[in-house]
């Protein structure tokens, strides 16, 4: 399972500054305003091989009215949904009211918590966390968020850390004696957990008409045909402005947290509501994820030949960028295609974890590379030289070459579905690695002078010598001249 870690604080203390660092993205606005974030925010993130759901909360300055009273609130519940708080501070304005009462509510809800001060830079390290001790939470982590400063650090030590459910490394397939964990996700109302129970053949999961009937999310352990599984029914996801119930908040975590506990994500989507806004944020995260996909529309009985292509037309042109996903039409309510699900999930879940020998991936570049050469960058052309597999569960490749930050995204769209023909890799995104090797005439010009001057050395000391020799012979000479 993944850490959920919220970042809490006072307003304008670099708490989306952080969240973007974490998630290596820019979807928390940033400005030098208190109170642009108004609502939680979301995302995930990685350091080494440790995954995390980061949380971006408002700022609490205590004495909210009115939008602020309920943003504050915000921030407070995700005090109390996280495993960790991470309570950011500023080092240039020092301890306030504000931090002495957010402090006080942590040590209430007995929080995993870090001390953070940010904006450190330009200020004397010694000195600028001293008046946050009297805060009486610990040891102080000192980082500067808008300059990366000390951000791997801090991470480094929160993960370090976790307590003994965190550490199991969910992407070992070997670990888990419970086979394929298969993750339903999609919108509320959409048929989960009628899929969930005809899959089980067994009624093991509430079903009713009713949008919000999960709130958790639920593994079920099952065996089929002799093959371990377990699936995981999750809570469905609203878009934030519909979402008004402080567990049905709660059930986002949870459900982010089964995308990245599962092997397999099975999106739903309702055939009679096609494919909408809240789907595809759905699909991102499963994609940003890394986890193999296989997508089931479904309710797909009683509809009219005109709208099934429609549907149909709909799919094929707002999925472009997942086209390598099985899409399966099903009734779950009366198991029509349902069982169809379970090859595309196979196919998936081995392609994710394919084993891929280095000759074999290196052979696909060059001959992905004949076919069709990389662009020239100013006189040179890039050059790609071998590929080696890097992970499973998204498939790494890493690709060495020269040049490689300057290769474009066509040509490396290309590359992809060049591997993914050729492998045979089916319902899992690959991910490319561009490294650039050492140039094995970097420092040949200093080694070129180095053996001439040791060369020059060799000439003069070979001159000196044959000219002593000279001198020495010609002084013989002259000696036995005399000697006549």
């Amino acid at each position: 399972m993944n850490p959920v870690i919220a970042l809490v604080g006072r307003p304008n203390v670099g708490k989306s500054t952080l969240f973007n660092r974490l998630t290596r993205s820019r979807d928390a606005l940033v400005a030098d305003i208190a109170g642009l974030t108004r609502d939680r925010k979301f995302g995930a993130g990685k350091v080494g091989e440790r995954d995390y759901i980061v949380v971006d909360t408002g700022g609490i300055s205590g004495m909210e009215q009115g939008l602020d009273a309920k943003m504050a609130d915000q921030s407070f519940q995700a005090m109390d949904e996280a495993d960790i708080v991470l309570f950011l501070v500023d080092a240039r304005a020092g301890l306030t009211p504000a931090d002495m009462m957010i402090a006080q509510h942590l040590r209430t809800i007995q929080k995993k918590t870090y001390l953070v001060v940010n904006k450190i830079d330009g200020l004397n390290i010694d000195l600028a966390g001293n008046d946050f001790f009297e805060l009486g939470l610990g040891h102080i982590q000192m980082i500067a968020a808008a300059h990366n400063r000390g951000v791997t650090l801090l991470m480094e030590k929160v993960l370090g850390e976790l307590p003994a459910e965190f550490l199991r490394d969910e992407d070992d397939p070997s670990v888990d004696v419970r086979g394929v964990k298969i993750s339903v996700i999609g919108r509320p109302n959409v048929g989960k957990s009628t899929l969930v129970n005809r899959m089980l053949g067994e009624d093991r999961v509430v079903v009713f008409d009713k949008a919000g009937t999960t709130m958790d999310s639920i593994y079920i352990p099952y065996e089929r045909h002799d093959k371990q599984y377990t699936l995981i029914d999750t809570a469905g996801v609203r878009r934030r402005r519909s979402i008004s119930e402080a567990v049905e908040k709660f059930s986002i975590i949870k459900t982010l947290q089964a995308i990245q506990d599962s092997n397999v994500s099975i999106l739903v989507v309702d055939a009679r509501d096609g494919i909408v806004e809240q789907d595809l944020t759905m699909l991102s995260f499963i994609l940003n994820a890394g986890r193999a996909l296989v997508i089931a529309v479904n309710k797909w009985d009683g509809m009219t030949t005109e709208d099934k292509e429609f549907v149909k037309k709909e799919l094929e042109r707002r999925l472009t960028f997942a086209e390598w996903a099985d899409i399966h039409f099903i009734s779950a309510m009366h198991g029509t295609g349902v069982g169809n699900l379970y090859d595309s999930v196979e196919d998936a879940y081995e392609s994710a974890y394919m084993n891929l020998p280095t000759s074999q991936l290196t052979r696909v570049l060059e001959d992905a590379v004949m076919d069709h050469q990389p662009p020239m960058v100013g006189s040179a052309r890039i050059k790609l030289r071998y590929a080696h597999q890097g992970g499973m569960n998204p498939p790494v490749i890493v690709v060495h070459g020269n040049r490689v930050s300057s290769l474009p995204d066509s040509y490396k769209r290309y590359l992809g579905n060049t591997f993914r023909r050729v492998l045979k890799i089916s319902g899992t995104p690959i991910r490319f690695e561009f490294k650039s090797g050492d140039n094995p005439f970097d420092g040949q010009k200093e080694d070129r002078l180095f053996n001439k001057s040791k060369r020059g050395e060799r000439v003069k000391q070979t001159a000196d010598i044959r000219k002593a020799k000279r001198s020495k012979l010609k002084t013989k000479r002259g000696k036995e001249s005399q000697k006549k």
